[in-house]
C-alpha cells in the first residue's frame, strides 16, 4: 500500500463494542493483544493511548510499578514494530472531576488533575513519546454561573505550566471541543487553543490537534481549523473522522459523510507537507449495527479513503485551478473540483 510519506496511527478505543449514549454494548470486548495485531494487519504504524490504556487502574499503583509495566508495553511495541503517538491523561472518568479536573472548583480535585497529569507524563517518558494531548473534555460548566471562565483560563495555563515544568521535554497538544461531555466548553476550537497557548510559560510546546468531528459540531470546517494550527507551526495531530451534523460525537469514517469535506482537509495538510510534521490520526468507531466479525472495516476504509483523497490532491490540475481563480471564476472551480473527485 502505498503511503506517500504519511505514517497513521489510531487508540485501542477504536475497535470497541458498539456502547453509545443510548444503549449499552452489542459487540463483544476484543483483548488488548488482538488490537494490537490489527495495527500491522491494517497497516498502521503508530497507537494512540490513553494513559490508562498504557498502564490499566494507575491510580492503584505505585510510581515503579507503572513505569515497569510502561517499560514492558514498549518492548512489545516495539517487537511489533509499532511507535507511541502520544498519551492523554484520562481526566474526565474519575468521581473527582464531575466538575472539572484543572477547572474544578473543589482544589482536591485540581490536585488529583495535577498528579494524574504527571502520572500520564511519565508513561509517555517510559512509552518514548514526547508528545501528550490534553482533551480538556470536562474543562467547562452545565450552568455558566456555576464557574468564573476567566479564572478557569488562568487554572488550565497554571496546569499546563506544571506539566511543562514537570517534564522539560514534553510537547502538549490541545484538543478543542465545543461541548459533550460539558454544556459549555472553555476552549472549543483551535483559535482558542491557540491563544491559550500563548499564556503558558513554553508557547513553543504547546500546539493544537484537530479533530474533523470537533470542528463540525462548533459549526466550523475542519480544514480551516487545521490550516489555522498550521499557520501557526502547532499543528502536531490530527483526528481524521466525519460527523452527521449535530449530533453526540460520531466518529464516523473519515469521508463516509461528506468527501469533498474530506478531500479539503487532506488537500491543506498535504500542501503544507503535514507529513513531514506529524502522524496522520484516526479516531473513528465502527457503526453501532456492524457484525462483530468486520467491524474493523471502519479503521481500513478510513486509511484507503486518505490515502486515496492524497493521490486525488496530488493528481489535482493546479494549473486549471489557479486559471479559474485568476480569472475568478469560482463556478468553473467548483466544476473542477467535483470533476476530479468523480473521475476513476
Amino acid at each position: 500500500m502505498e503511503k506517500y510519506g504519511y505514517r497513521f496511527s489510531f487508540g485501542p478505543w477504536n475497535i470497541h463494542e458498539g456502547a453509545d449514549p443510548f444503549g449499552p454494548a452489542v459487540r463483544p470486548s476484543v483483548p488488548f493483544e488482538k488490537k494490537l495485531e490489527a495495527y500491522q494487519r491494517l497497516g498502521f504504524d503508530a497507537v494512540q493511548f490513553h494513559d490508562d490504556d498504557a498502564v490499566p487502574n494507575l491510580d492503584d499503583k505505585p510510581p515503579a510499578q507503572i513505569e515497569a509495566e510502561a517499560r514492558a508495553l514498549k518492548a512489545k511495541l516495539d517487537s511489533m514494530g509499532l511507535a507511541v503517538e502520544f498519551v492523554a491523561p484520562r481526566l474526565w472518568e474519575h468521581p473527582m472531576t464531575i466538575d472539572g479536573a484543572y477547572t474544578a472548583n473543589d482544589p482536591a480535585a485540581r490536585a488529583y488533575a495535577r498528579e494524574r497529569s504527571r502520572k500520564a507524563l511519565d508513561i509517555a517518558q517510559a512509552l518514548g513519546t514526547d508528545l501528550i494531548v490534553l482533551w480538556l473534555a470536562r474543562e467547562g460548566t452545565y450552568m455558566r454561573e456555576a464557574k468564573d471562565a476567566a479564572r478557569a483560563v488562568d487554572l488550565l495555563v497554571e496546569a499546563i505550566n506544571d506539566m511543562l515544568d514537570y517534564a522539560p521535554g514534553m510537547r502538549f497538544a490541545v484538543e478543542p471541543k465545543p461541548n459533550e461531555p460539558m454544556d459549555l466548553a472553555y476552549i472549543p476550537t483551535i483559535g482558542h487553543a491557540v491563544a491559550l497557548s500563548f499564556k503558558t510559560k513554553d508557547p513553543s510546546r504547546v500546539g493544537v490537534l484537530v479533530e474533523s468531528a470537533h470542528a463540525i459540531l462548533a459549526g466550523l470546517d475542519p480544514a480551516d481549523e487545521m490550516a489555522f494550527g498550521l499557520a501557526y507551526g502547532k499543528l502536531w495531530s490530527v483526528h481524521l473522522n466525519d460527523q452527521n451534523g449535530l449530533k453526540f460525537d460520531q466518529d464516523r469514517s473519515f469521508g463516509a459523510v461528506n468527501l469533498r469535506r474530506a478531500f479539503d482537509q487532506v488537500l491543506v495538510l498535504d500542501d503544507h507537507r503535514y507529513y513531514e510534521q506529524g502522524i496522520v490520526g484516526l479516531d473513528v468507531k465502527a457503526l453501532r449495527t456492524q457484525k462483530a466479525e468486520v467491524a474493523e472495516k471502519h479503521l481500513r476504509n478510513s486509511l484507503e479513503t486518505f490515502l486515496w483523497l492524497v493521490e486525488r490532491v496530488r493528481s489535482l490540475d493546479r494549473a486549471a485551478m489557479q486559471g479559474c481563480i485568476a480569472a475568478r471564476d469560482y463556478e468553473e472551480l467548483d466544476r473542477l473540483i467535483l470533476a476530479h473527485l468523480l473521475r476513476h
